[in-house]
């Protein structure tokens, strides 16, 4: 059973986590791609899609920590430091994503859709705007890096009993 429930917990995590930090670093540069040219449709449906599958894909990944926890509990690994971080950082990643990520695409998307949008580019109004995709890829950056760190640990388990 420690098997099964170690297989379903990795490929939820490659299914679910993977596309949303994948289209999350793919989302600030194609927000200043409609930015720096609002006329092009294209790069608009492209933020709107990347946004979608954010939001999709972090509520599907809600599978990976309940896997996790059933995977841990059946190794009976629980109490072990190298698990205890990885659940305090994947919990700060979810609230990364959920409190400064998916709002901030959401606040920009709705900056892109906002009616009178002209085709003049980056004026100096449209500078804050450039500035919101700059932060976002800043919180973006550190929701992956707290993903690849619990990564690394459910990898190397520092510490662990069961072997790596």
């Amino acid at each position: 059973m420690t098997k099964f429930l170690l297989a379903v917990h990795v490929i939820a995590a490659i299914v679910a986590i993977g596309p949303v930090t994948v289209a999350a670093s793919m989302f600030p540069p194609a927000a200043r791609k409609v930015l720096d040219a609002p006329d092009g449709a294209d790069a608009l449906a492209t933020t709107r899609l990347l946004h979608r599958i954010c939001r999709v894909y972090a509520v599907v990944g809600v599978v990976v920590p309940v896997f996790g926890f059933a995977t841990a509990n059946s190794m009976g690994v629980l109490g072990d430091t190298w698990l205890i971080v990885s659940i305090a950082l994947t919990a700060l990643a979810a609230v990364v994503l959920a409190a400064l990520v998916l709002p901030r695409q959401s606040a920009i998307l709705e900056v892109l859709t906002a009616e009178g949008l002209t085709a003049d580019g980056l004026t100096p109004e449209r500078a804050g705007d450039r500035a919101a995709t700059v932060r976002l890829a800043m919180f973006t950056g550190i929701f992956n890096l707290l993903w690849a760190t619990v990564t690394v640990l459910m990898i190397i388990r520092p510490g662990s009993t069961t072997g790596a």
